[in-house]
């Protein structure tokens, strides 16, 4: 796993949350203006309300009390502090039908009466009008008002969406160009590992074609202490005694080479096991990332699929490296088991 370009992905995730995290502390400082400005509002429609109320209650206060009723004489409380003689004129209100004495619509104050009671009539009607456009113009001032401040907080909210979208679009660019330049340069080390590999087997290759060991030279046996002095590892006969303690030598080697090959198997075990967690691990970061952004899981799942086959060519060829380095030692013992 690339851990510089996963580390240089959670950098650029963190730093795209850091400004995905001020963007909404902005819009939460704009929604908290709004709603003060709101508040405003309903409280000034409140004091309207509640002045439009008081009004009507002054309008009935003055204009409307019950003395001016025309049932009032009938519930009114001073009616026998004001009580007259039983008889004082014909336009007595007191003259009752079985007298005869007065009929609806002939009394004397008749004109006037009527005359008090249109004027009165028009007044009502006149304010009633007046408060009713007064009402009506405050509505509308106040619809107008909600409505541009939904408009302006309309306009708002676009223009957020609209650099929110426009960063997200930058951020996916950026990653994009950054994914490109990794797996270029992961192409690049793959070619010049791959020709080193080339360049050494060659070389490997040359050394034992040229070496004394395959040229089967009879001098290779010969030690640096004179002929006495014979390099078991070359020398081609050898006694009993040699060939059990050859033998014998064989036989630690295989179970050292039982003892190597447990330890690769456990450090291939747990190679597997790191490699399963880091899996795991990238698994549940890709569905965090495909939750957030599915744009993103796309460009990351193509670069995951990328290391990963990276990763398996380069477990496979770890384990031919660590085939291929056998001690010299241990490959002419071999070699010589085998030709003996």
């Amino acid at each position: 796993i690339d851990k510089d370009a996963l580390d240089a992905q959670v950098k650029e995730r963190k730093i795209q949350e850091a400004a995905e995290k001020a963007q909404h502390e902005k819009f939460a400082h704009d929604m908290k203006k709004n709603d003060k400005l709101m508040c405003l509002l309903e409280e000034r429609q409140k004091n309207e309300i509640k002045d439009v109320n008081r009004a009507l209650t002054e309008f009935h206060k003055n204009f409307q009390k019950p003395e001016t009723r025309r049932e009032f004489d009938l519930n009114d409380p001073q009616a026998l502090k004001k009580d007259r003689p039983a008889r004082v004129s014909d336009s007595d209100p007191r003259c009752t039908i079985s007298g005869m004495q007065k009929f609806m619509g002939e009394d004397l104050n008749y004109d006037q009466r009527m005359k008090f009671q249109k004027e009165q009539l028009r007044e009502w009607s006149l304010q009633q009008q007046k408060d009713w456009k007064n009402a009506l113009a405050d509505q509308k001032l106040a619809d107008d008002l909600y409505d541009k401040f939904r408009i302006e907080l309309d306009r708002k909210i676009m223009e957020e969406q609209r650099k929110e979208e426009e960063s997200r679009r930058v951020v996916c660019t950026a990653t994009k160009d950054f994914n490109k330049i990794q797996v270029a340069e992961l192409d690049h080390k793959n070619e010049l590992e791959k020709a080193q590999k080339i360049k050494d087997d060659m070389d490997e290759i040359t050394f034992l074609l040229r070496g004394d060991l395959l040229s089967e030279n009879p001098d290779q046996a010969i030690g640096p202490l004179g002929k006495h002095h014979v390099l078991v590892d070359r020398w081609k006969g050898m006694n009993q005694e040699q060939l059990m303690a050859i033998r014998q030598f064989q036989k630690e080697q295989a179970l050292e080479k039982l003892r190597v090959t447990e330890q690769e198997r456990q450090r291939d075990a747990e190679w597997d096991r790191q490699r399963l967690q880091n899996a795991r691990a990238q698994l549940l970061w890709e569905r965090q990332q495909q939750r957030q952004n599915r744009v993103q899981r796309r460009d990351l799942d193509f670069v995951n699929a990328e290391l990963s086959q990276e990763q398996k060519a380069k477990n496979i060829f770890l384990k031919e490296e660590e085939y291929s380095n056998i001690p010299t030692e241990e490959f002419y013992a071999q070699f010589n088991t085998t030709t003996r």
